[in-house]
């Protein structure tokens, strides 16, 4: 059988020497010659629109079904659908699939903004899950299964659950007992595993969502898999879910110009996988134990043992999560020091942490570039003598209006202090990671006054809010009472 179809088409139909008189506009020749010089002739080709030959993401019967049927079983899963719209796509569609106008959704308050805003489109309403909190790393950590177990009793409201899995820094909560709890209720198991989507492929990494019992999953294989950025895959295991309601749902949130480009990337990533993801991943690991043994006496890392925590089931070695709390440092500045005076770029900072990630595609070379730069540094940092005066932002919002009906609400713009014990009328993130500090109808309290001006402090790029000063934000205009 083939095992990349779409690519095999593609192919094809280039070598074949077709006229083109449909779109897209470039008809692949090189009239634009700077279009050719910065892609290159090959991709102008590829990129091509919708035919018989080719088939059509929004009704897959020919080389995109083959190909998603592969990666189905590349992941275990009885249905596979790709998503070239980003994981955004994906979680839309599992909101919308599994729920209906007005019903409610259990969800931990870390989850990426795509969910908040899918919440708005579907007007589900968000019961939020208090998280466990690890000090040293000021970090989220898991959900007690047991207060899972509370909700479900107390409310029979809620019908499905959404968990972030693993974290963006690669922690894992107790997925198996959530999705036994959650089945022992008869509720519907939803899962954003956009960091996740290499588990599957190394039982030295911890187990993916699909193969625990998850009714549907959202995994971004650009993250870590290898395929193009904004390609994704959307898992699906028959049970709670009509196959027709997911392919009638999605078809609402993909674009009819799907990205053969993009498409071809999830296939080749995922074969690559299959035959080669085990062997390379060990070596991936191998890199990171590599890192944190030598990195040991500069820098705290996480790690498995640092989480000692009973809502803690798993870890995803291949993150490497460099603590900066030992020196005078914000995870902010030292982002700024790689970036800018070693060329090293990272993932993502928050004030005690950076984040870096290890995949498919990391060399030793790159790993020891980025030792060398963090060791160098660390003699050039005083260390420090008293506890920082920097605290992420922990608290969960008191969510007072659900996020569809204070989206709709009329807004004000106030100055930051002035709105202490008003109502959000922004959803504001740090991005990345995306997670919002102040959402749509949640309580502004001073601590998220506080962390706002701290990053307005530390020059930080903040989405979601008007005033990009960070000076002033928009309210909803009536009072609590309204």
């Amino acid at each position: 059988m083939e095992k990349t179809p779409i690519k095999k088409a593609l192919l094809d139909y280039v070598n074949n020497g077709f006229v083109s008189f449909d779109v897209p506009g470039h008809k692949k020749n090189n009239i634009n010659m700077e279009m050719e010089e910065f892609f290159g002739e090959k991709i102008l080709k590829l990129d091509t629109n919708s035919m018989k030959c080719l088939d059509n993401l929004q009704n897959p019967m020919g080389v995109i079904k083959k190909s998603q049927q592969l990666m189905a079983e590349t992941y275990g899963a009885d249905r596979a659908f790709y998503l070239v719209n980003g994981t955004t796509s994906g979680i839309q569609t599992m909101i919308f699939s599994a729920l209906k106008h007005g019903e409610k959704i259990l969800l931990p308050r870390n989850a990426h903004k795509s969910v908040i805003n899918s919440l708005i489109l579907a007007g589900v309403v968000p019961e939020y899950l208090d998280l466990e909190y690890n000090k040293d790393f000021d970090l989220f950590t898991g959900i007690c299964t047991d207060k899972i177990e509370e909700k479900f009793q107390n409310d029979k409201d809620i019908k499905a659950i959404l968990i972030i899995n693993p974290s963006y820094y690669g922690i894992c909560c107790n997925l198996e007992e959530i999705i036994k709890t959650a089945k022992k209720y008869e509720k519907i198991v939803l899962v954003d595993e956009a960091h996740g989507a290499h588990f599957r492929f190394n039982n030295r990494l911890p187990k993916s969502a699909i193969e625990l019992g998850a009714d549907m999953v959202a995994t971004s294989l650009h993250k870590t898999g290898g395929s193009l950025t904004q390609s994704s895959v959307l898992l699906l295991n028959n049970g709670k879910i009509r196959e027709e309601k997911v392919e009638e749902t999605i078809n609402i949130f993909t674009t009819t110009s799907a990205s053969y480009l993009l498409m071809s990337s999830l296939e080749i990533a995922g074969n690559y996988l299959r035959n080669h993801g085990e062997k390379r991943l060990d070596t991936i690991i191998d890199f990171a134990d590599y890192f944190k043994e030598k990195i040991t006496g500069f820098y705290d890392v996480l790690d498995a043992n640092i989480l000692n925590d009973s809502t803690v089931s798993g870890f995803d070695t291949t993150k490497l999560v460099i603590n900066t709390s030992k020196y005078n440092i914000t995870g902010f500045q030292l982002y700024d020091m790689l970036r800018d005076e070693y060329r090293i770029q990272v993932e993502l900072a928050d004030f005690h942490n950076i984040l870096c990630i290890l995949s498919i595609g990391d060399t030793k070379e790159n790993v020891d570039r980025l030792l060398e730069a963090l060791i160098e540094i660390s003699g050039k940092l005083k260390k420090r003598t008293e506890k920082s005066e920097y605290k992420d932002f922990v608290s969960i919002p008191k969510q007072i209006i659900a996020p569809r009906n204070a989206y709709y609400k009329k807004k004000v713009s106030v100055e930051l202090r002035k709105s202490i014990g008003k109502l959000s009328g922004e959803m504001i993130t740090v991005y990345p990671p995306g997670i919002p500090i102040i959402s749509y109808g949640e309580l502004i309290e001073e601590e998220i006054v506080e962390c706002l001006e701290r990053l307005r402090e530390n020059n930080c790029v903040v989405d979601g809010i008007a005033d990009k000063e960070i000076k002033n934000i928009k309210i909803i205009e009536e009072d609590l009472e309204g």
